[in-house]
Protein backbone atom coordinates (compact mmCIF):
# COMPACT_ATOMS: atom_id res chain seq x y z
CA UNK A 1 0.00 0.00 0.00
CA UNK A 2 1.16 3.84 -0.97
CA UNK A 3 0.18 6.77 0.31
CA UNK A 4 0.70 10.23 -1.63
CA UNK A 5 -0.87 13.46 -0.32
CA UNK A 6 -1.16 15.91 -3.57
CA UNK A 7 -2.32 19.17 -4.42
CA UNK A 8 -4.26 20.20 -6.79
CA UNK A 9 -4.68 24.44 -7.45
CA UNK A 10 -8.04 25.85 -8.39
CA UNK A 11 -8.59 28.13 -11.73
CA UNK A 12 -10.34 30.60 -8.89
CA UNK A 13 -10.42 30.93 -4.97
CA UNK A 14 -13.27 28.85 -3.75
CA UNK A 15 -15.58 30.90 -1.26
CA UNK A 16 -17.70 29.31 1.22
CA UNK A 17 -19.32 30.87 4.60
CA UNK A 18 -16.16 29.11 6.49
CA UNK A 19 -13.97 30.34 4.36
CA UNK A 20 -11.73 30.27 0.92
CA UNK A 21 -9.30 27.63 -0.56
CA UNK A 22 -6.94 28.21 -3.47
CA UNK A 23 -6.06 24.19 -3.67
CA UNK A 24 -7.14 20.88 -3.22
CA UNK A 25 -4.95 19.18 -1.20
CA UNK A 26 -5.53 15.24 -1.41
CA UNK A 27 -4.49 12.20 -0.60
CA UNK A 28 -3.95 8.71 -2.70
CA UNK A 29 -4.09 5.07 -1.75
CA UNK A 30 -2.58 2.85 -4.30
CA UNK A 31 -3.08 -0.41 -3.37
CA UNK A 32 -1.20 -3.52 -5.94
CA UNK A 33 -2.71 -7.52 -5.57
CA UNK A 34 -0.14 -10.35 -4.46
CA UNK A 35 1.31 -10.74 -8.38
CA UNK A 36 1.53 -6.69 -8.75
CA UNK A 37 -0.21 -6.76 -11.74
CA UNK A 38 -3.62 -4.69 -10.93
CA UNK A 39 -3.31 -1.93 -8.91
CA UNK A 40 -5.91 -0.11 -7.21
CA UNK A 41 -6.82 3.28 -6.45
CA UNK A 42 -8.72 5.81 -4.06
CA UNK A 43 -8.60 9.40 -2.80
CA UNK A 44 -9.59 11.48 -0.16
CA UNK A 45 -10.00 14.90 0.99
CA UNK A 46 -9.65 15.71 4.77
CA UNK A 47 -11.85 18.38 5.71
CA UNK A 48 -10.91 20.30 8.80
CA UNK A 49 -15.48 20.77 9.62
CA UNK A 50 -14.96 17.01 10.30
CA UNK A 51 -11.79 17.22 12.81
CA UNK A 52 -9.72 15.79 9.94
CA UNK A 53 -5.94 16.41 8.94
CA UNK A 54 -3.80 15.30 6.48
CA UNK A 55 -1.69 14.24 9.12
CA UNK A 56 -4.82 12.34 11.17
CA UNK A 57 -5.85 10.41 7.57
CA UNK A 58 -2.75 9.34 7.05
CA UNK A 59 -2.06 8.09 10.40
CA UNK A 60 -5.35 6.94 10.18
CA UNK A 61 -4.52 4.90 7.10
CA UNK A 62 -1.13 3.60 8.16
CA UNK A 63 -2.72 1.81 11.52
CA UNK A 64 -4.88 0.07 8.88
CA UNK A 65 -1.76 -0.94 6.47
CA UNK A 66 -1.21 -4.31 7.60
CA UNK A 67 -5.01 -5.64 7.70
CA UNK A 68 -5.03 -4.33 3.99
CA UNK A 69 -2.20 -5.87 2.83
CA UNK A 70 -2.87 -9.01 4.70
CA UNK A 71 -6.27 -9.26 2.55
CA UNK A 72 -9.06 -7.22 4.52
CA UNK A 73 -12.06 -6.96 2.59
CA UNK A 74 -14.49 -3.93 2.14
CA UNK A 75 -17.04 -5.40 4.63
CA UNK A 76 -14.16 -5.84 7.23
CA UNK A 77 -13.19 -2.50 6.68
CA UNK A 78 -16.23 -0.84 7.33
CA UNK A 79 -16.68 -2.70 10.73
CA UNK A 80 -12.65 -1.88 11.59
CA UNK A 81 -12.69 1.85 10.85
CA UNK A 82 -14.82 5.08 11.45
CA UNK A 83 -16.73 6.40 9.19
CA UNK A 84 -14.32 9.78 7.05
CA UNK A 85 -11.50 10.33 4.72
CA UNK A 86 -9.27 7.76 5.50
CA UNK A 87 -11.90 5.09 4.90
CA UNK A 88 -12.77 6.41 1.62
CA UNK A 89 -9.38 6.19 0.04
CA UNK A 90 -8.67 3.26 1.42
CA UNK A 91 -12.33 1.40 0.37
CA UNK A 92 -12.17 3.00 -3.00
CA UNK A 93 -8.44 1.59 -3.82
CA UNK A 94 -10.42 -1.42 -2.68
CA UNK A 95 -13.35 -1.36 -5.49
CA UNK A 96 -10.71 -0.26 -7.73
CA UNK A 97 -8.31 -3.15 -7.29
CA UNK A 98 -11.03 -5.82 -7.24
CA UNK A 99 -12.40 -4.20 -10.64
CA UNK A 100 -9.10 -4.13 -12.57
CA UNK A 101 -8.03 -7.72 -11.08
CA UNK A 102 -11.07 -8.92 -12.11
CA UNK A 103 -12.31 -7.09 -14.83
CA UNK A 104 -15.94 -6.45 -13.97
CA UNK A 105 -16.58 -2.87 -13.73
CA UNK A 106 -17.38 -1.68 -10.51
CA UNK A 107 -20.48 -0.58 -11.33
CA UNK A 108 -21.46 -4.17 -12.43
CA UNK A 109 -20.25 -5.02 -8.96
CA UNK A 110 -22.75 -2.80 -7.00
CA UNK A 111 -25.44 -4.09 -9.17
CA UNK A 112 -25.56 -1.63 -11.64
CA UNK A 113 -25.99 -2.55 -15.14
CA UNK A 114 -25.79 0.18 -17.27
CA UNK A 115 -23.57 3.44 -16.10
CA UNK A 116 -24.81 6.28 -17.43
CA UNK A 117 -24.02 10.19 -17.94
CA UNK A 118 -25.26 13.02 -15.26
CA UNK A 119 -25.75 15.89 -14.87
CA UNK A 120 -24.14 17.78 -12.52
CA UNK A 121 -24.09 21.40 -10.80
CA UNK A 122 -21.98 23.94 -11.16
CA UNK A 123 -20.83 25.90 -8.13
CA UNK A 124 -20.61 29.60 -7.84
CA UNK A 125 -18.79 30.81 -4.57
CA UNK A 126 -19.82 33.25 -1.97
CA UNK A 127 -19.50 36.98 -3.17
CA UNK A 128 -21.01 40.02 -3.26
CA UNK A 129 -24.71 39.43 -4.83
CA UNK A 130 -23.38 41.43 -7.74
CA UNK A 131 -20.31 38.90 -8.54
CA UNK A 132 -22.39 36.23 -8.13
CA UNK A 133 -24.71 37.11 -10.80
CA UNK A 134 -21.81 38.02 -12.86
CA UNK A 135 -20.78 34.50 -12.66
CA UNK A 136 -23.91 32.45 -12.64
CA UNK A 137 -24.54 34.76 -15.82
CA UNK A 138 -21.07 33.97 -17.24
CA UNK A 139 -21.52 30.19 -16.20
CA UNK A 140 -24.25 29.41 -18.43
CA UNK A 141 -25.12 25.70 -16.78
CA UNK A 142 -28.73 24.18 -16.45
CA UNK A 143 -27.75 23.29 -12.65
CA UNK A 144 -25.98 25.89 -10.66
CA UNK A 145 -25.35 25.63 -6.61
CA UNK A 146 -24.93 28.84 -5.05
CA UNK A 147 -23.14 28.87 -2.33
CA UNK A 148 -24.44 31.67 0.76
CA UNK A 149 -24.23 32.25 4.52
CA UNK A 150 -23.05 35.92 3.94
CA UNK A 151 -22.33 37.35 7.37
CA UNK A 152 -23.36 40.62 5.85
CA UNK A 153 -27.40 39.76 5.34
CA UNK A 154 -27.12 39.84 2.05
CA UNK A 155 -28.38 36.58 0.95
CA UNK A 156 -31.94 37.72 0.00
CA UNK A 157 -29.79 39.81 -2.45
CA UNK A 158 -28.12 37.01 -3.82
CA UNK A 159 -30.59 34.87 -4.54
CA UNK A 160 -32.56 37.28 -6.14
CA UNK A 161 -29.23 38.49 -8.03
CA UNK A 162 -28.61 34.69 -9.05
CA UNK A 163 -31.93 33.96 -10.26
CA UNK A 164 -32.50 37.60 -12.69
CA UNK A 165 -28.94 36.46 -14.05
CA UNK A 166 -29.66 32.99 -14.75
CA UNK A 167 -33.68 33.06 -15.22
CA UNK A 168 -33.61 29.66 -17.33
CA UNK A 169 -31.15 27.49 -15.13
CA UNK A 170 -32.45 25.07 -11.65
CA UNK A 171 -30.59 26.72 -8.76
CA UNK A 172 -30.10 25.35 -5.45
CA UNK A 173 -28.47 26.32 -2.68
CA UNK A 174 -25.43 25.92 -0.33
CA UNK A 175 -25.59 27.97 3.03
CA UNK A 176 -22.97 25.58 4.36
CA UNK A 177 -24.31 25.82 8.11
CA UNK A 178 -24.62 29.72 8.65
CA UNK A 179 -27.98 30.74 8.53
CA UNK A 180 -29.59 31.13 12.28
CA UNK A 181 -33.02 31.39 14.15
CA UNK A 182 -33.11 34.61 13.32
CA UNK A 183 -32.94 34.45 9.55
CA UNK A 184 -33.60 30.93 8.20
CA UNK A 185 -37.51 31.78 7.43
CA UNK A 186 -36.54 34.96 5.52
CA UNK A 187 -34.24 33.57 3.88
CA UNK A 188 -36.07 30.44 2.61
CA UNK A 189 -38.96 32.58 1.67
CA UNK A 190 -36.71 34.58 -0.51
CA UNK A 191 -35.20 31.29 -2.14
CA UNK A 192 -38.68 30.02 -2.49
CA UNK A 193 -39.74 33.29 -4.04
CA UNK A 194 -36.17 33.21 -6.61
CA UNK A 195 -37.64 29.43 -7.50
CA UNK A 196 -34.84 27.72 -5.87
CA UNK A 197 -35.42 23.91 -5.75
CA UNK A 198 -33.68 22.73 -2.99
CA UNK A 199 -31.47 24.55 0.19
CA UNK A 200 -28.38 22.73 1.83
CA UNK A 201 -27.73 22.67 5.57
CA UNK A 202 -29.35 26.03 6.27
CA UNK A 203 -28.76 25.47 9.89
CA UNK A 204 -26.01 24.30 12.15
CA UNK A 205 -25.71 20.36 12.66
CA UNK A 206 -26.20 20.84 16.42
CA UNK A 207 -29.21 23.16 15.79
CA UNK A 208 -31.04 21.73 13.11
CA UNK A 209 -33.59 20.28 15.59
CA UNK A 210 -35.51 24.16 14.84
CA UNK A 211 -36.06 22.57 11.51
CA UNK A 212 -38.64 20.77 12.97
CA UNK A 213 -40.50 24.66 14.16
CA UNK A 214 -40.71 26.10 10.40
CA UNK A 215 -42.08 25.49 7.37
CA UNK A 216 -40.51 24.29 4.26
CA UNK A 217 -41.29 26.34 1.35
CA UNK A 218 -37.95 24.72 -0.21
CA UNK A 219 -37.13 21.17 0.21
CA UNK A 220 -33.80 21.44 2.34
CA UNK A 221 -31.14 18.50 2.27
CA UNK A 222 -28.67 16.86 5.19
CA UNK A 223 -25.36 17.60 4.34
CA UNK A 224 -22.82 18.00 7.93
CA UNK A 225 -26.08 16.63 9.58
CA UNK A 226 -25.48 12.85 8.07
CA UNK A 227 -22.33 10.95 7.41
CA UNK A 228 -23.21 7.44 8.00
CA UNK A 229 -26.55 5.02 8.19
CA UNK A 230 -26.11 5.69 12.57
CA UNK A 231 -26.84 9.65 11.54
CA UNK A 232 -29.97 8.88 9.57
CA UNK A 233 -33.04 8.04 11.46
CA UNK A 234 -32.85 11.60 13.30
CA UNK A 235 -33.01 13.47 10.18
CA UNK A 236 -36.88 12.24 9.30
CA UNK A 237 -39.04 14.97 9.42
CA UNK A 238 -36.28 18.01 9.63
CA UNK A 239 -34.90 17.24 6.28
CA UNK A 240 -36.48 16.17 2.68
CA UNK A 241 -33.16 14.64 1.42
CA UNK A 242 -29.15 13.97 1.85
CA UNK A 243 -26.23 14.88 0.82
CA UNK A 244 -23.71 11.15 0.32
CA UNK A 245 -21.06 12.35 0.45
CA UNK A 246 -18.40 9.31 0.00
CA UNK A 247 -15.76 11.58 2.12
CA UNK A 248 -17.98 11.66 4.76
CA UNK A 249 -19.28 8.04 4.62
CA UNK A 250 -16.29 6.66 4.83
CA UNK A 251 -16.12 5.05 0.83
CA UNK A 252 -18.41 3.77 -1.68
CA UNK A 253 -19.23 0.50 0.83
CA UNK A 254 -20.81 2.59 3.31
CA UNK A 255 -22.75 5.14 0.68
CA UNK A 256 -24.97 2.78 -1.14
CA UNK A 257 -26.18 1.17 2.29
CA UNK A 258 -26.77 4.57 2.88
CA UNK A 259 -28.32 5.18 -0.10
CA UNK A 260 -30.60 2.34 0.35
CA UNK A 261 -31.57 3.38 4.14
CA UNK A 262 -32.15 6.62 3.09
CA UNK A 263 -34.80 5.50 0.26
CA UNK A 264 -36.43 3.18 3.26
CA UNK A 265 -36.76 6.28 5.01
CA UNK A 266 -38.80 8.37 2.57
CA UNK A 267 -35.54 10.52 2.09
CA UNK A 268 -34.62 11.93 -1.42
CA UNK A 269 -30.58 11.32 -2.16
CA UNK A 270 -28.00 14.26 -3.62
CA UNK A 271 -24.52 13.06 -4.37
CA UNK A 272 -21.50 15.50 -3.33
CA UNK A 273 -17.91 16.22 -3.18
CA UNK A 274 -15.14 17.88 -1.56
CA UNK A 275 -12.77 19.31 -3.47
CA UNK A 276 -10.63 16.74 -5.31
CA UNK A 277 -9.49 15.40 -8.92
CA UNK A 278 -11.48 12.94 -10.80
CA UNK A 279 -9.99 10.07 -9.64
CA UNK A 280 -12.41 10.89 -6.09
CA UNK A 281 -15.46 11.87 -8.25
CA UNK A 282 -15.46 8.32 -10.49
CA UNK A 283 -16.87 6.17 -7.15
CA UNK A 284 -19.59 8.86 -6.98
CA UNK A 285 -21.06 8.21 -10.39
CA UNK A 286 -22.54 5.16 -9.65
CA UNK A 287 -24.81 6.87 -7.16
CA UNK A 288 -25.95 9.25 -9.83
CA UNK A 289 -28.26 7.34 -11.51
CA UNK A 290 -30.91 7.34 -8.35
CA UNK A 291 -29.96 10.74 -7.40
CA UNK A 292 -32.06 14.10 -7.13
CA UNK A 293 -29.20 16.34 -7.49
CA UNK A 294 -25.48 15.50 -8.41
CA UNK A 295 -22.99 17.37 -7.56
CA UNK A 296 -19.70 16.46 -8.49
CA UNK A 297 -18.37 19.43 -10.08
CA UNK A 298 -15.10 19.67 -8.48
CA UNK A 299 -12.96 18.71 -11.55
CA UNK A 300 -13.94 21.71 -13.56
CA UNK A 301 -12.47 24.42 -10.82
CA UNK A 302 -9.09 22.72 -11.06
CA UNK A 303 -6.68 24.09 -13.53
CA UNK A 304 -5.55 21.01 -14.09
CA UNK A 305 -7.01 17.38 -13.48
CA UNK A 306 -4.93 14.25 -13.23
CA UNK A 307 -4.51 11.62 -16.24
CA UNK A 308 -7.49 9.75 -18.05
CA UNK A 309 -9.66 12.57 -16.34
CA UNK A 310 -13.40 12.23 -15.94
CA UNK A 311 -14.97 13.71 -19.50
CA UNK A 312 -17.66 16.80 -18.72
CA UNK A 313 -19.18 18.10 -21.76
CA UNK A 314 -20.91 21.68 -20.41
CA UNK A 315 -22.69 19.66 -17.15
CA UNK A 316 -22.93 16.52 -18.35
CA UNK A 317 -20.63 13.73 -16.49
CA UNK A 318 -19.26 10.72 -18.56
CA UNK A 319 -18.96 7.64 -17.00
CA UNK A 320 -15.08 7.40 -15.76
CA UNK A 321 -12.59 4.84 -18.09
CA UNK A 322 -10.97 2.18 -16.68
CA UNK A 323 -7.76 3.40 -16.73
CA UNK A 324 -9.04 6.23 -13.75
CA UNK A 325 -11.12 3.90 -11.71
CA UNK A 326 -13.59 0.95 -11.89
Amino acid sequence: MSIVVESFPLVEPFVISRGARTEAIVVKVELSDQAGKAVGRGECTPYPRYGESVESVIAQIEIMRGPVEAGLTRSELVKQMPSGAARNAIDCALWDLEAKHSGVRANVAAGISEWATTTTAFTISLGTPEVMASAARAAERPLLKIKLGGADGKDVERAKAVRSAAPKATLIADANEAWTEADIEGNLAACAEAGFAMIEQPLPAKADGYLAKIGRPVPICADESVHDRATLSRLVGLYDLINIKLDKTGGLTEALAVAAEAEHLGLDIMVGCMLGSSLAMAPGMILAGRARFVDLDAPLLLASDREFPLRYENSTVFPPSPELWG
